[in-house]
């Protein structure tokens, strides 16, 4: 049995165990499993591993792409770069190795999406944690200038209490990309708390989340004739490095 699976908390909104099942049967890898590990707390993968000693390589989600760091031998150039794990790998003699995936599902449906050629616009990265992280790095090698909006204040340039009172700040920056798990289901009706109606033709709002296909933060773009794309084409793009990494 060749197993892999998923950590995170919670899991219900969960890609990777569809995905990776859908793939195992289309390919006819019946020797393969893909199972979600829905653990509480990141203290408790290495009961995990040990319960489940033919496991061969692990995605991470929300919240834990920072902090499963401490629970790997080595990091990859790409974790390194990030500074956040989602794929694990686990090597013959149960090293652990952390790789950033993240990254390369970004920058490829980013530039499917925009061209290789967007370096005159500015972005606002709405979120400061391990998806955002990824993101940075991809912006930053780019060449796109970026503020990021926190909650806390302290991660990042602006707080959304700042876009409130100075909207313009939306006006100058054309692509909003939102690494937070506001309007992640079940939570469908929370969103960013943005001045939507400043958006424009000319904006370009891109979601990490997935499920719904069409959050409300999509929704108000739209409302507003802005450009829309959701973190699908990331996800499956980063699954299927996923793929590769546990099996090069």
């Amino acid at each position: 049995m060749k197993r892999y699976g998923l950590i995170g908390f919670p899991l219900s909104h969960s890609f990777s165990l569809k995905y990776f099942s859908e793939k195992f049967d289309r390919e006819g890898l019946r020797e393969a499993v893909y199972q979600n590990f829905e653990i509480k707390d990141i203290d408790d993968l290495p009961s995990l591993l040990e319960t489940y000693p033919d496991l061969l390589g692990l995605n991470v989600t929300i919240p834990y792409k920072e902090q499963v760091k401490k629970y790997v031998d080595a990091l990859d150039h790409s974790a390194e770069k990030v500074g956040a794990v989602n794929v694990i790998k686990i090597l013959p003699d149960r090293k652990k190795i952390g790789y950033n995936s993240d990254y390369y599902g970004f920058r490829t449906s980013l530039e499917h999406w925009l061209g290789t050629t967007v370096s005159s616009i500015k972005a606002l990265v709405l979120g400061s944690g391990g998806a955002s992280k990824a993101v940075q790095v991809v912006l930053d090698d780019c060449n796109i200038a970026f503020d990021i909006v926190s909650r806390n204040k302290g991660k990042g340039n602006y707080d959304y209490y700042d876009l409130i009172e100075a909207p313009e700040i939306i006006e100058n920056h054309k692509l909003i990309i939102n690494t937070s798990p506001l309007g992640m289901y079940p939570h469908v009706n929370e969103a960013p708390h943005l001045p939507y109606e400043v958006l424009g033709k000319d904006h370009f709002l891109y979601d990490l989340i997935y499920n719904p296909a069409v959050t409300l933060f999509l929704k108000k773009g739209k409302d507003h004739e802005a450009n829309v794309k959701n973190g699908l084409e990331m996800l499956e793009l980063q699954a299927e490095k996923s793929w590769e990494i546990w099996n090069e």
